[in-house]
C-alpha cells in the first residue's frame, strides 16, 4: 500500500524543535498538568531557550509554577488560568504574582467554572458558553471579555464566557503508541478540555509502547491521534508523572527562592542563575538530567 495513502496510519513520534516548530510569537498556547504534577517541562524549557515572546499561556485550572517559569522567562505576556502556584511549596506563584503587580503580564480573571466553560465553547467552535454561575459578582468588571447579557429564551440574565481558542496544546503523559493514541495513569486532569480546544495538540509521554498495548484497554486512551509525540523520559521533572515519580521538592524550591528574590527585591541574579543551570545551559535534555543528577532522580518514588 502507498505510504502516503489517508488510508495508512501516520507514526506521530517527533522531535522537540519539530513541535515548537508550530509555535510562533504572539500565539496562544495550552500548558497541561495540575499544580504539582504532569507539566510538559521539555516542552516548557524548550519554549524558552527558542525565545518565543508575547505568548498567551493558557495554564491547567489550577496550574503549577510551570507557568510561573514562563513568566519569569519573559516568554508569557497574558495568562488564563484560575489558580497559578505550588501550594505548600508556595501558595502562589512569586513571578506571577510580582509580573501582574508591576503591570509586566495581562491576567485574564475567571474563576475554575468559567474556565473549563471558555475551552467547551471553544471545543464547540462557538464564540462563548452562557454561565449562569458568577452573575451579580465583579467579574465582568474585572473582565471586561466576560459579558452579561439576556437570555433570549427566558429572559434571565446570565454570563457570556468567551471562548478560549488555544493554537497549539502541549500536555505530558504516560504512555502512548506510535499513532498518538494517549494514556495516563490515574485521572490526566484538565488535559482532555485543553486538547479539545486546542488546533494542535503534542503531548511528551515517558514511554512510548506497542499499538497493541493500547489496544488491550482501548477505554483508557484519553487523546486519539494526537498531531505529534515526544519521547521524554522524566520530561515532567520537577513535577511528579503518575505511575512514574513524585515531584522533587527540593529542585522546586530552588526555584521559589529565586523567584521570591525577583519578587520581592526585584534582584532578577538568582532567576538568571537558575535559569542559565537548568533551562539555557543545557544543551538538551539528557544534560538537564545530568544537571539534576541521577541520584537525585532515583529518589523520586513514589512508593
Amino acid at each position: 500500500m502507498n505510504p502516503d495513502s489517508p488510508n495508512v496510519r501516520k507514526k506521530r513520534i517527533i522531535e522537540l524543535d519539530q513541535a515548537l516548530a508550530h509555535v510562533k510569537d504572539g500565539m496562544t498556547i495550552g500548558i497541561g498538568g495540575f499544580i504539582n504534577s504532569s507539566h510538559p517541562m521539555h516542552v516548557v524549557r524548550g519554549l524558552i531557550k527558542k525565545g518565543f515572546k508575547n505568548l498567551t499561556v493558557v495554564g491547567p485550572a489550577s496550574s503549577g509554577l510551570e507557568i510561573d517559569l514562563l513568566i519569569a522567562a519573559g516568554v508569557a505576556k497574558k495568562i488564563i488560568a484560575p489558580y497559578v502556584g505550588g501550594e505548600a511549596l508556595a501558595p502562589i506563584g512569586p513571578a506571577f504574582r510580582a509580573a501582574a503587580e508591576r503591570g509586566l503580564i495581562e491576567v485574564f480573571e475567571l474563576d475554575e467554572a468559567m474556565y473549563y466553560a471558555a475551552l467547551r465553547a471553544a471545543a464547540q467552535r462557538v464564540p462563548f458558553n452562557p454561565w449562569r454561575s458568577g452573575v451579580g459578582t465583579s467579574f465582568p468588571e474585572m473582565n471586561p471579555m466576560i459579558k452579561s447579557f439576556k437570555d433570549p429564551i427566558n429572559g434571565e440574565t446570565l454570563l457570556a464566557i468567551p471562548a478560549v481558542n488555544i493554537d497549539v496544546a502541549f500536555l505530558h503523559a504516560a504512555v502512548s503508541d506510535y499513532y498518538g493514541n494517549v494514556q495516563y495513569i490515574g485521572h490526566g486532569y484538565g488535559d482532555r478540555a485543553i486538547y479539545a480546544a486546542a488546533d494542535k495538540t503534542f503531548v511528551q509521554v515517558e514511554k512510548v509502547v506497542s499499538n497493541e498495548e493500547i489496544r488491550a484497554d482501548p477505554i483508557k486512551t484519553a487523546i486519539p491521534g494526537a498531531d505529534g509525540i515526544i519521547r521524554a523520559p522524566f520530561g515532567a521533572h520537577p513535577y511528579s508523572s503518575p505511575g512514574h515519580y513524585i515531584e522533587d521538592k527540593a529542585h522546586i524550591k530552588k526555584y521559589v527562592q529565586a523567584a521570591t528574590a525577583w519578587a520581592k527585591t526585584n534582584d532578577f541574579a538568582p532567576l538568571q542563575a537558575y535559569l542559565d543551570e537548568f533551562v539555557l545551559g543545557p544543551k538538551d535534555p539528557i544534560e538537564y538530567l545530568e544537571r539534576v543528577g541521577l541520584r537525585q532522580l532515583l529518589t523520586l518514588n513514589e512508593y
